[in-house]
């Protein structure tokens, strides 16, 4: 008898029938970036669909994330020039835009959407690194770490359900979590950027939060080739107090992805990053690829390696498209 698998793809139906791994907006967290010092929203070039967001109009975003009932909504702040200086302190400052922009959709939105906040300082710092610059032009990781927990406080306070910290310092979970504690932030919750390489996937997300950079951050995000040491990194953060761990990018990182599905205890998220998004949408806009079909197809690739939430700038079409 020839076996027919072919049965089970006959028509929609069936094939939503015996799908093994489904997308539904619950999964989905939308990245939003907000500015300061901008009176309405502004285009951002290499990110077709996204913009920069005033105070007011990323409160009608998180509402309509509400409504379509996405998982949660991930916040940027994008301060002024003028506001950065050496150690990022407008990431800590409570009238800083971040964290004036989380008290104001945590407002909104209460307990109906989970509110995310990046937990970084390259946004803040003049120079674009993640971190506090010694004499020497290096990251210094400790110094770094003890500004993550002042900035992951203050993100609490104005009502982060989630802080995120990105910067791939050594040690960052395990002193968030400390100072979290301590401040009696015992229910923030910490998704840790466990496996963030140094992608070249990442360009237009330097334009969306104007970044000051000069140079990489190839010496504490991680190198593309290795994989044994970005699950050591998971496991790192995992036992320090990591509540959901990260893999970033997620498109060219699917094998990592999947094995850190495997292994971790806790929930894994997978970032489909700004040139991944971009791609999609630029070989679209050329009539190459059908925007519909190959958005849906990338994220649910990224699901079906094992990612049980997904941050992607299509969050709110997809659930356009899956109602």
């Amino acid at each position: 008898m020839i076996e027919r698998p072919r049965r089970l793809r006959q028509t929609p139906a069936l094939r939503s029938l015996v799908a093994e791994t489904r997308l539904h907006p619950r999964d989905l967290v939308l990245p939003v970036f907000v500015a300061d010092g901008i009176d309405a929203p502004a285009p951002i070039a290499s990110m077709p669909g996204v913009v920069h967001h005033t105070l007011v109009s990323v409160v009608e975003v998180a509402r309509r994330c509400v409504d379509a009932g996405l998982g949660g909504i991930m916040l940027f702040g994008v301060p002024r020039d003028r506001d950065k200086d050496a150690t990022g302190s407008g990431g800590i400052d409570p009238q800083g835009i971040l964290n004036v922009a989380l008290r104001t959709v945590r407002d909104a939105v209460g307990d109906d959407l989970v509110v995310m906040a990046d937990t970084c300082l390259d946004e803040f710092t003049d120079h674009g690194h993640c971190g506090v610059v010694d004499d020497r032009g290096r990251v210094d990781n400790d110094a770094t770490n003890e500004l993550y927990a002042a900035m992951a406080v203050a993100q609490a306070r104005a009502g982060a359900h989630v802080v995120a910290p990105s910067g791939m310092m050594d040690g960052q979970v395990a002193v968030i979590r400390e100072a979290l504690d301590s401040e009696g932030f015992t229910d923030t919750v910490i998704l840790a950027y466990a496996a963030k390489y140094a992608s070249a996937f990442y360009g237009p997300f330097r334009e969306a939060v104007q970044s000051s950079l000069q140079g990489d951050r190839r010496t504490y995000q991680q190198d593309s080739a290795n994989i044994v040491e970005s699950l050591r990194e998971i496991d790192l953060d995992i036992a320090e107090g990591a509540d959901i761990v990260m893999v970033k990018p997620a498109m060219s990182y699917l094998d990592v992805v999947a094995a850190a599905a495997e292994r971790a205890s806790v929930p894994v998220a997978a970032y489909q990053v700004s040139g991944e998004y971009s791609m999609i949408q630029a070989a679209a806009a050329n009539g190459w690829i059908d925007l519909r079909g190959a958005a849906l197809e990338s994220i649910t690739s990224i699901r079906r390696a094992g990612a049980q939430i997904v941050l992607t700038y299509f969050a709110l079409d997809v659930a356009e498209w899956l109602a």
